[in-house]
Parts: C-alpha cells; sequence; structure tokens
C-alpha cells in the first residue's frame, strides 16, 4: 500500500500537504473525492459521517485528518 491522500482540487489544505509531500519526495497516490465516489465514502466513514480533507492513510494505518506540515513532518519520521 502506498500513502495515500484523499482531497479535492479546491482545498487550500490539501495543496499544502501534496506539496509538503513531493518536497518531501514522499511517494503518494492522491485521490480527489470528488471524482471517486468509493474515496469520498471512506472519508465519511473514517471522519463521523464528514467530508474532512485532507484525509492521509499511511501504511501503518494511522491516519491524520487536516494535518498541520509538523504533524506530517513527524509522522514520516522527517523530524
Amino acid at each position: 500500500m502506498t500513502l495515500r491522500v484523499l482531497g479535492t482540487s479546491w482545498c487550500g489544505d490539501c495543496t499544502r500537504s501534496k506539496a509538503f509531500l513531493t518536497d518531501h519526495a514522499v511517494a503518494f497516490e492522491w485521490t480527489d473525492i470528488e471524482l471517486d465516489e468509493g474515496a469520498a465514502a471512506e472519508v465519511e466513514r473514517l471522519n463521523g459521517g464528514r467530508r474532512v480533507v485532507p484525509t492521509i492513510l499511511f501504511e501503518d494505518g494511522t491516519v491524520l485528518v487536516e494535518p498541520s506540515d509538523e504533524q506530517l513532518g513527524r509522522q514520516l519520521g522527517l523530524d
């Protein structure tokens, strides 16, 4: 499984998280939940019925929702 980022094209936090991952050469799979009903349902399931993005899924099963760059870096062991 690859790191998965579930979000939307218009979400500023999604853009920031994707840029952080790219800047740190972290491979990830991007899914726009507005184009993928299954991904949208997964985000809702993980977030108590709400579409909160970005929702980032890690290989170890950890899920971060709307993480700061600091939280994302810490989870990735970049700090």
